[in-house]
């Protein structure tokens, strides 16, 4: 009988106990919307910063490829430039030396002529 007694007392305590747990004060719905909102608008803050970081990482990456590209751009112009004078000063010099040849045989030519018109 004590055992039955201490059972009920138990059952009446445990009862007790998570009524009183269960019964916190409701919040009107119109609470609960609003902070569901701000916690939303935090997330998507965050969300919007780490983006705005993507964005710049990104941004930065482009750029600093944009300036390599523009970089061996130049250099490949710099190539192209002493490929096209070592070119031309290879004929140039050519045409130069075939020219002192032709003068030099000119003036052998109008030398044998002014020989032979004498």
């Amino acid at each position: 009988m004590k055992r039955a007694i201490r059972k009920i007392f138990v059952l009446a305590v445990c009862v007790f106990v998570i009524s009183i747990a269960g019964c916190g004060v409701e919040e009107p719905p119109s609470v609960k919307k609003s902070r569901l909102i701000a916690v939303e608008n935090v997330q998507r803050s965050k969300e919007i910063e780490k983006l705005k970081e993507q964005h710049s990482r990104e941004s930065r990456k482009q750029e600093k490829l944009l300036a390599e590209c523009v970089q061996e751009k130049e250099s490949w112009k710099q190539k192209a430039r002493q490929n096209v004078r070592n070119q031309v000063k290879g004929v140039f010099d050519a045409v130069m030396e075939q020219n002192v040849k032709l003068r030099e045989e000119n003036e052998k030519l109008k030398a044998e002529i002014e020989k032979l018109q004498k």
